[in-house]
């Protein structure tokens, strides 16, 4: 199978890859979208942070059929191997293909989401397509957090069905996905001098995984149990008083490591004893879920300090008393999470602690009271709590004519429709919040290794895909 620059779609993912383009650096293929629109007298906007939407009329037959939105992201995650001389903000991709499959030498490949916008600049130029009005929408900054289409308004939406182009199947539209609410649990820390013995506590070898699509299996979350040690120790009658702690990387990474310093005035066997008969009762109940995992107690004469004894306290009760992990799932659709939280970083910076906790769920009702909850949690506490971010769900609906039009193209090709909701956050989201009877379906080719140095595209699924994408769009009366 060739990558074929014949192909109109295959000329502009090879265009789009001479220019770097990763998440805040979108700037110049963003004015590559709006010279192709001047170029081709098709209308268009260019917003703050480089969104473009292009428009482009009913072709003949199609002038009272309603609008078509398409969408796709212009950002691609820069990942690259160790061995690999590339620069992300200047170098183009070095594109090969192996075995039917379009690769990146070296580095990632950005199919996601360069096949997107491939697909809506090949039917933007082609005046032969039978479609409705088409709205073209390119979004930025969608792999650190959706960010670009966080500032599309209602008034930025020229129709109510949309085709989502950030999909992965050439047969499978997804149904659902989750909104997201980050939640801030902060203290500014007072110190008192002390000489007790101290202690560091790292609990590490996790399985980890992202908060969407790993939430479900239950892995332990390593700030959660290195507090549930402590407070075991406390249940023991033991002293507890924390020097300093650290866990996690990424709120939307369930945490694989924590390290908790403290001290204490009692026996030093009585503390050892205390968190070895902890975790060897985490053990037992990771067993399944993630055998891997380690609790190490070391003795330490570096700390000359300690947390005030009321702050530590609260923080290790905030950390224990708080919901985490998995809490919900649907009725409807097999194996799907529907709401959840994830303790993903616990920092301590110029002398305050932040709690980081991440909150997914498609039912907006369901994430407010969640973070309802952390934000009282954290009152009865003495701690300070905000809910600086968040962006809607995409709840299923179960009656969708987009659905419907996509499964018979689908069945008129010979290929089996499926149907996957994701705990994941998507740009779906964010416009279904905006416009709550908007009718989705998402749609791509097969891509594999996302995200990484592997990622791969199939050349024949990214020729399948735009062609069943273009009867869709002509039944789309």
């Amino acid at each position: 199978m060739e990558f074929d620059l014949g192909k109109r779609y295959c000329y502009y993912f090879n265009e789009i890859s001479k220019i770097p383009h990763g998440s805040r650096n979108e700037k110049a293929v963003s004015d590559y979208v709006c010279e192709f629109a001047r170029k081709h007298g098709l209308p268009y906007k260019q917003d703050s942070v480089w969104n473009v939407t292009i428009d482009k009329p009913a072709s003949p037959g199609y002038e009272n059929s309603e609008p078509v939105i398409l969408q796709a992201h212009m950002d691609m995650v820069c990942e690259k191997n160790n061995d690999v001389i590339h620069d992300f903000e200047k170098d183009p991709l070095d594109l090969y293909v192996e075995d039917g499959w379009l690769h990146a030498r070296g580095t990632t490949l950005g199919a996601d989401d360069g096949t997107g916008v491939a697909y809506m600049l090949a039917i933007l130029e082609d005046d032969t397509l039978a479609h409705p009005s088409l709205e073209c929408i390119f979004t930025t900054m969608e792999e650190i957090g959706l960010v670009g289409a966080g500032y599309l308004t209602k008034e930025d939406l020229h129709g109510h069905r949309y085709i989502s182009l950030d999909g992965g199947g050439v047969s499978c539209t997804t149904t659902s996905s989750a909104g997201v609410s980050d939640v801030i649990i902060s203290k500014k820390l007072q110190y008192e001098s002390c000489k007790l013995p101290g202690y560091i506590l790292t609990v590490k070898g996790l399985k980890g995984g992202h908060s969407g699509g790993e939430i479900h299996m239950e892995r332990g979350n390593a700030n959660v149990l290195a507090a549930r040690i402590l407070k075991e120790a406390q249940g023991n009658d033991l002293d507890i008083t924390l020097c300093t702690l650290k866990g996690g990387m990424k709120m939307n990474a369930i945490p694989r490591e924590a390290v908790f310093t403290f001290m204490s005035d009692s026996a030093a066997e009585a503390v050892k004893a205390s968190v070895q008969a902890s975790a060897e009762a985490i053990r037992r109940e990771l067993l399944f879920s993630d055998p891997g995992v380690e609790v190490v107690l070391q003795e330490t004469s570096e700390y000359t300090f300690r947390i005030q004894k009321e702050i530590s306290d609260a923080l290790l009760n905030c950390i224990y008393l708080m919901p985490n992990g998995f809490q919900h799932r649907s009725m409807v659709i097999d194996g799907l999470t529907v709401a959840s939280l994830n303790l993903g970083v616990i920092s301590v910076r110029d002398d305050t602690v932040r709690f980081e906790i991440m909150i997914r769920s498609a039912e907006d009702s369901a994430r407010h009271d969640l973070s309802s909850r952390l934000v009282t949690l954290a009152s009865l506490l003495d701690l300070d709590a905000e809910v600086p971010s968040g962006y809607a769900g995409w709840a299923y609906s179960e009656n969708s004519r987009m659905r419907e039009i996509y499964r018979a193209v689908c069945e008129r090709n010979g290929l089996e429709y499926k149907e996957r909701a994701t705990h994941g956050g998507l740009e779906c989201g964010i416009i279904k919040g905006l416009d709550p009877d908007m009718d989705i379906i998402t749609f791509g080719p097969i891509s594999e290794a996302i995200h990484s140095p592997d990622e791969r595209l199939e050349l024949q699924s990214f020729d399948d895909a735009y062609r069943i994408l273009c009867e869709i769009l002509k039944d789309c009366r």
